[in-house]
């Protein structure tokens, strides 16, 4: 983008200073951030010394791209505010970089001539300018009109980033998948840390590095196809004594939502071993059963009718040949 742009930033939190920080280094001007709190103060004069804080209203005067770096539930409401204020301009550029929204969000800022644009880097900030060098090559979903497309793309480039078009209509599945797989591996990976602190493990952290990056390395590389494991294997016996282990850690202290995120995990997984026909129905039923502790009720592919008969109707997505395809979700 050969035009240089005076943009504006709300606020100077660790996504806006980050992705501010790096626009100046694309030769663009910060006019002024939002800096509402101690700690974005502090982050503003780190990240992008000289620029001014400012209120809301004015940072939106003098910029002629406005910058929306804001808690999603925060986002809506703060623009319809700024539209009643007449904050907006004809032609301004208008963007957010909520995962969640499109640009319907920022209607309120088109109806008064403003051109709405979301992009959305796919990563995790620190709030320190090592977020700048962890930009480049970093997936930024774009949402936008067809016409302004371009412009997003742009913008994202001068980051370093790699744009990648995303529909308005899918942007709430899209963020759900980022956040399942992001938010949820934290919260996965530290309950093993926390039962291997239990146990006395010292640096639980490192001591599951190696076994993490391998299954991470794996997964992004072959999918499902990586999967190992006891209920991979469809080893019943080693999932009863998890199962039992946990509860019983559970019982001694600040555990208890350890055990029934083993079992809906473990359920997810022996769904999708079903899906891809790896063990034989009975062998996935058992292994539903001892996670439900009763019947599982799960329809698996091939599953056996009543007189002993296989159900064919359920394997659709076979090639006729034994091959198996699976279908998405």
């Amino acid at each position: 983008m050969a035009t240089r742009l005076s943009i504006g930033i709300v606020s100077a939190g660790r996504v806006g200073s980050a992705l501010g920080s790096a626009l100046c280094a694309a030769g663009h001007t910060i006019v002024g951030a939002h800096a509402p709190s101690e700690a974005s103060l502090d982050r503003l004069g780190a990240m992008l010394p000289g620029v001014p804080a400012l209120s809301v209203e004015e940072v939106a005067r003098r910029a002629e791209v406005l910058l929306f770096a804001v808690p999603d539930d925060e986002l809506g409401p703060l623009v319809e505010g700024l539209a009643k204020l007449g904050c907006f301009t004809a032609g301004q550029l208008a963007i957010h970089v909520a995962g969640r929204y499109g640009v319907s969000v920022l209607e309120p800022a088109a109806r008064a001539g403003a051109l709405a644009l979301a992009v959305h880097p796919a990563m995790t900030f620190t709030g320190t300018s090592l977020d700048v060098a962890r930009l480049v090559g970093c997936p930024f979903a774009v949402t936008a009109p067809a016409t302004l497309l371009p412009i997003g793309q742009a913008l994202v480039t001068e980051t370093g980033g790699t744009p990648v078009v995303v529909a308005e209509e899918d942007r709430g599945l899209y963020h759900a998948a980022l956040a399942h797989g992001a938010n949820h591996l934290v919260t996965l990976v530290a309950q093993s840390m926390r039962v291997l602190e239990a146990l006395g493990v010292e640096a639980p952290g490192a001591y599951l590095a190696p076994l993490l990056q391998a299954a991470l390395d794996g997964t992004l590389s072959s999918g499902e196809s990586a999967l190992t494991g006891p209920v991979a294997r469809g080893d019943v016996g080693t999932v009863r004594e998890h199962l039992a282990s946990l509860d019983a850690l559970a019982a001694t202290g600040d555990f208890a939502d350890i055990p029934p995120a083993y079992r809906a995990l473990a359920r997810a997984t022996a769904a999708r071993v079903a899906a891809r026909s790896l063990r034989e129905p009975p062998a996935i039923d058992r292994l539903l059963a001892e996670l439900d502790g009763g019947a599982s009720g799960l329809a698996t592919p091939g599953s056996a009718e009543p007189d002993g008969s296989v159900d064919s109707r359920s394997r659709a997505s076979d090639g006729g040949d034994g091959s198996y395809s699976a279908e998405p979700d």
